[in-house]
């Protein structure tokens, strides 16, 4: 009997599958909060040379502080204090004659005086990773990524070979393990190895909590699911903006947003190894030990012994070369990892291009992470009335569009630009959503987390070039918007090649998918 059929047995969408989503869900909330978070803890306050050290006389503490600060530092074009370079001694020649100093002798700082206003401590202001150091501040997010990336080659091929419950306890182990133990470090290049761990650790929560949800699911509820994993994304960014203006200390900050997991470590027991994946490997006991369960969660009552459980059991050990073994999924894998590429290069590069409204930096960031939650919620209806196909093609079209659109309204009119970049918004995070869902119901049981692993992989080496193509901004200045708009509308146009998985069965093996039924 096929497993859907068995399912509908047991009731495909009941009390043991909502119980199932709350416990997977919950834990995705810390995603944004580690993904993001580096736009907090690596913030660059305002900053100066500290230059009360070479002051071995005391003259300067017979000066006001703005005078002070005009005899110690150069002043840029701007009329501001340099922050990279002091005078080796103090000018008070400056003081009447109202020279920047620009003509003077500078020495090169090496301590600095931060403005604490906006946050009590960064990995900036701790490691001082200002003027020549400025760029570890960033490399810290970039290492942070290179963790996520490998993490879903790795969780995709022994979540396909080892099950999806177990990796789980390792993808919550890891970052709860590195994630608290960054907040202790003593120094940033230690900071760093343990960021990248953590990254590793949590792609696995990213990509198994999603398929192990599906697999549990009938086919009604599956873009339901898909969506509400999605919204907790945005509920963590969302109470991301307000831990970071609650806590303004980076180490204090890391505790806050790592510590959520312990929760997950003792809800994993209550969690159900995937049925589908014990039948495809042979499991049929403890199949039916889980089926017995959800059928008494769901029905009161056992699963009918008069039921048969249909095995496809091979020797055969899966990894991701079967992803282009036969022609079928090798089409499926070349077009989902172009589309992946697309939409988190284009999502990430929206986030990161997108204007404020004038707004301080912790409501700006709710705002932004407020608009994805109606997006999401609009594309869970079209979802089931135009299908994935579709929706997935339509908002990364919308997406180009919007992005294309920009490109040619004047400055001036600020308040249409911020609505259209808010709409192009709001479609590549439906996009996201999507991609995630018509993924996961495109492949097989047998290789479905390595297929995962391997979108992930592309999503995240979009996220790592989404800030370069910013940088070219410096050789034309609309030349970013142009490639991003490129990119949204070729991974939009490719999908069209992909089928439709509206209310079909999800396939269990390669030859489902290369002789459909």
């Amino acid at each position: 009997m096929l497993f859907e059929t068995v399912l509908e047995e047991v009731n495909g969408f009941g009390p043991f599958q909502i119980l199932i989503l709350v416990l997977l869900c919950s834990p995705r909330i810390v995603l944004p909060c580690h993904f993001l978070l580096n736009n907090f803890i690596a913030a660059i306050p305002p900053h100066h040379c500290d230059f009360k050290a070479a002051d071995h006389d005391g003259l300067l503490s017979n000066l006001s502080e703005q005078q002070r600060l005009v005899v110690s530092l150069p002043l840029t074009e701007d009329g501001l204090p340099k922050a990279c370079e002091m005078f080796p001694e103090a000018q008070f020649d400056l003081l009447s004659n109202g020279s920047s100093g620009s003509d003077l002798p500078t020495v090169h700082c090496s301590r600095w005086v931060y403005d604490n206003s906006t946050f009590t401590s960064t990995l900036a202001t701790e490691f001082d990773l200002v003027c020549d150091r400025k760029s570890l501040a960033r490399t810290a997010s970039t290492i942070f990524f290179m963790g996520v990336m490998l993490g879903g080659i790795a969780f995709g091929f022994l979540c396909d070979k080892y099950g999806r419950k177990n990796m789980l306890l390792l993808s919550y182990a890891l970052p709860v393990v590195f994630g608290l133990s960054s907040a202790f470090v003593t120094s940033y290049e230690m900071f760093a190895v343990l960021r990248f761990f953590t990254g590793f650790g949590l792609t696995g929560i990213s990509i198994i909590s999603l398929v192990l949800s599906l697999e549990w699911s009938d086919t009604t509820h599956r873009s339901f699911i898909g969506v509400m994993g999605s919204t907790a994304w945005s509920v963590g960014n969302m109470i991301l903006a307000g831990l970071a203006f609650s806590i303004r200390d980076w180490r204090h900050l890391m505790l806050a947003v790592t510590a959520p997991l312990g929760l997950a470590l003792l809800s994993w027991w209550w969690l159900p190894e995937s049925a589908r994946w014990l039948l495809a490997n042979g499991k049929v006991e403890k199949a039916r030990f889980y089926l017995n369960r959800c059928s008494k969660f769901n029905k009161g009552q056992t699963l009918s012994p008069q039921i048969q459980l249909e095995v496809q059991k091979t020797e055969k050990t899966y990894n991701f070369l079967d992803l282009v073994r036969t022609p079928r999924i090798r089409s499926y894998t070349i077009i989902t990892g172009i589309v992946w590429y697309g939409v988190a290069q284009t999502y990430y590069g929206i986030s990161l291009n997108i204007s404020g409204f004038g707004l301080s930096i912790y409501l700006t960031h709710f705002i932004y992470s407020a608009i994805e939650v109606p997006a999401k919620w609009t594309i869970f209806v079209l979802l089931n009335i135009i299908g994935r196909k579709w929706c997935q093609a339509g908002t990364q079209l919308l997406t180009g569009i919007c992005i294309f659109i920009n490109i040619f309204i004047p400055d001036s009119l600020w308040y249409v630009r911020a609505a259209i970049a808010i709409l192009g918004k709001g479609a590549s995070e439906a996009a996201f959503t999507t991609v995630f869902l018509y993924t996961t119901e495109i492949f097989p049981t047998v290789i479905r987390q390595n297929a995962m692993g391997y979108t992930a992989f592309m999503s995240r080496l979009g996220v790592c070039i989404s800030p370069l193509i910013l940088l070219l901004e410096d050789v034309w200045v609309t030349l970013p918007q142009i490639i991003l708009c490129t990119g949204a509308i070729l991974s939009g146009l490719v999908v069209l090649l992909l089928p439709e998985t509206l209310n079909i069965h999800l396939p269990e093996t390669i030859e489902d998918v290369e002789n459909p039924r």
